[in-house]
C-alpha cells in the first residue's frame, strides 16, 4: 500500500529526532508527468516520468544540512536522517538559519478557492499525441511554413506535504497541461523560426492546437527576409511576449539572496523611485487557476497579497526567513525550495500596472524604432544594471511596422530603462507574470 505523503514527512522527522537533530523540516513530493513530442505527422518521443522525492533538512544550532532521496523504504529514510545529522555536524554555522516561530505559521487556508488542480482525469498519452499533431498541422497549414521542427502536448500532477518540528504540517495538489509548437519558414541560410504555446492548469482553459500551431507558422512567415538596422539610439518597444524580461531583472534585483550578498543595483534605492509613478508591481499568491499561486511558503508561512513596487516607490525586498534575520526584516513569506534545497526567496504571481494604450497605440507613437518580439543570450551587470542582450523583431518607421530584424543588440541601463517605461494594455492576465508591452526611449540598437 502506498504510504501517504504526510506519513512519509512525519517519519522523516522521527528518523531526524533519533538521529540527534534538535529540529527538522520534512518535504516529500509525488509526482506523475507525461510528455508527448511528434515531428512529420509520426510519434517521435514519448515519456512518462512516476515518482516520490523525500528531502530532509536537519538543523543543529545555528549548523544545517539538506539531503534527498527517491527511495521511500524505512532504511532509507534512517539513512537520510543519520547523514543528514552527521553533515550538518560538519557544516559551518549560519547564525540566520532557523525554523518559523509557532506564531508565524500559518494554521487555515482555503486551498479550495485556489484551483490549483484539475478535477478532470488525467489524458491519455493517444489524446496528447492527437493534440500535438492538429498543432503541427495548424502550423504546416499556414502558407511560407516549411517544416515545424516540434510539437508537443505535456501533462503533470504533482502532490507536495510539509511537515516540521515548531509544528507547522501542510500540503496541497497541482495539475498542468501545456501545448506547444515551432514553426519554420524559408529555407537555407534564410529560415525563420518562431513559436507559439500555452500554459494552463485547468485543461478547459488550453488555448486549442488549431490556434497555437497557426500562430507559431504565422510568426515564422513573419520573420522571413529579417536584416539588421541601422546602429543608433532608438526607441524600443518590447512585446508582451518578452516584456515580463525587464521586469523579472527588477524582481531579481530586489530578491533578498542578492541584496543580502551585496550583489544588486537595487541596494540603495529601498523607498526610492524605481519606476514611473503611476506603476505598481503587486504581488497576489492568491490568484485562482494560476501557477504562482500557493497558500503558504516552504518555511510554512502563510503567503499574502503586497506591493513590491507602489506608485514607482520601491517598498521592500522579497525574503525567506534567513535574508530578513540577515537584513533585519522579517520574511515576506516568499520562501521556495526543492528537496535537494534550502529555502531561499522567490516571487509569486505579480502584476504591473497596465496601461490606457494598445500596442498599436504605442507604435504609431514611437515613430521610427524597434519592436522586439524575441530576445537571446543576457550580460546584465548585478551591481551596476547595465544591460545587454541580443534581440530580433520589427523595425518601424513612421509609426508602421517596416520589416522584420535580426542579428541586433540592445543596451543601456536597467535604471534608466525602467524609470522611463510606457506599458500598454496587451497584457494576458492568466499569466502568472502579468506584464504589459513595455516602450522604452532612447535605448542603443548595435545593428549594421
Amino acid at each position: 500500500m502506498t504510504q501517504s505523503l504526510e506519513q512519509l514527512t512525519n517519519d522523516l522527522i522521527s528518523a531526524a529526532r533519533k538521529a540527534g537533530a534538535d529540529a527538522a523540516d520534512g518535504l516529500a513530493v509525488r509526482g506523475t508527468s507525461v510528455s508527448i513530442d511528434v515531428r512529420e505527422g509520426r510519434l517521435e518521443h514519448a515519456e512518462r516520468a512516476e515518482g516520490t522525492d523525500l528531502g530532509l533538512r536537519v538543523l543543529l544550532g545555528q549548523r544545517q544540512a539538506v539531503v534527498s532521496a527517491s527511495d521511500v523504504s524505512a532504511r532509507t529514510i534512517s539513512e537520510m536522517a543519520e547523514r543528514a545529522v552527521a553533515m550538518a555536524r560538519e557544516a559551518p554555522e549560519d547564525p540566520y538559519c532557523g525554523q518559523a516561530a509557532p506564531e508565524q505559521l500559518a494554521t487555515e487556508w482555503d486551498i479550495e478557492a485556489l484551483e490549483l488542480a484539475d478535477p478532470s482525469a488525467e489524458p491519455d498519452p493517444e489524446t496528447l499525441e492527437k493534440d500535438a499533431l492538429r498543432a503541427e498541422a495548424a502550423a504546416l497549414a499556414v502558407d511560407g511554413v516549411s517544416q515545424v521542427s516540434s510539437a508537443s502536448a505535456a501533462y503533470g500532477a504533482q502532490q507536495v506535504f510539509m511537515t516540521c518540528t515548531n509544528g507547522f504540517a501542510g500540503g496541497y495538489a497541482r495539475t498542468s497541461r501545456s501545448l506547444y509548437a515551432e514553426a519554420i519558414s524559408g529555407s537555407g541560410t534564410g529560415m525563420e523560426r518562431d513559436v507559439d504555446g500555452d500554459h494552463r492548469i485547468f485543461q478547459s482553459d488550453l488555448r486549442s492546437a488549431e490556434e497555437i500551431g497557426t500562430r507559431a507558422g504565422e510568426r515564422a512567415v513573419e520573420r522571413l527576409g529579417a536584416r539588421k538596422p541601422a546602429t543608433g539610439s532608438y526607441p524600443v518597444l518590447f512585446d508582451e511576449r518578452i516584456s515580463s524580461s525587464l521586469i523579472g531583472h527588477l524582481l531579481s534585483a530586489a530578491n533578498g539572496a542578492a541584496v543580502a550578498r551585496g550583489s544588486s543595483w537595487l541596494i540603495d534605492k529601498l523607498g526610492e523611485q524605481v519606476l514611473p509613478e503611476h506603476l505598481s508591481i503587486i504581488e497576489d499568491p492568491h490568484r485562482p487557476r494560476i501557477g504562482g499561486s500557493r497558500p503558504f511558503d516552504s518555511e510554512g508561512l502563510p503567503t499574502r497579497k503586497r506591493s513590491i513596487v507602489e506608485n514607482g516607490i520601491l517598498t521592500g525586498w522579497t525574503l525567506d526567513l534567513s535574508r530578513g534575520r540577515k537584513l533585519g526584516m522579517e520574511s515576506t513569506a516568499n520562501a521556495a525550495r526543492g528537496t535537494s534545497s534550502a529555502p531561499s526567496p522567490v516571487n509569486w504571481n505579480i502584476e504591473l500596472t497596465q496601461g490606457d494604450k494598445t500596442r498599436e497605440d504605442l507604435i504609431r507613437e514611437m515613430g521610427t524604432g524597434l519592436l522586439v518580439t524575441s530576445m537571446i543570450g543576457s550580460t546584465i551587470n548585478a551591481n551596476t544594471g547595465d544591460y545587454s542582450r541580443g534581440a530580433s523583431g520589427f523595425w518601424v518607421e513612421n509609426g508602421e511596422i517596416a520589416y522584420p530584424v535580426n542579428e541586433i543588440t540592445i543596451a543601456g541601463n536597467l535604471h534608466d530603462m525602467l524609470r522611463r517605461i510606457v506599458p500598454a494594455n496587451d497584457a494576458r492576465t492568466y499569466l502568472s507574470r502579468v506584464v504589459p508591452s513595455l516602450l522604452v526611449e532612447g535605448m542603443t540598437l548595435a545593428g549594421s
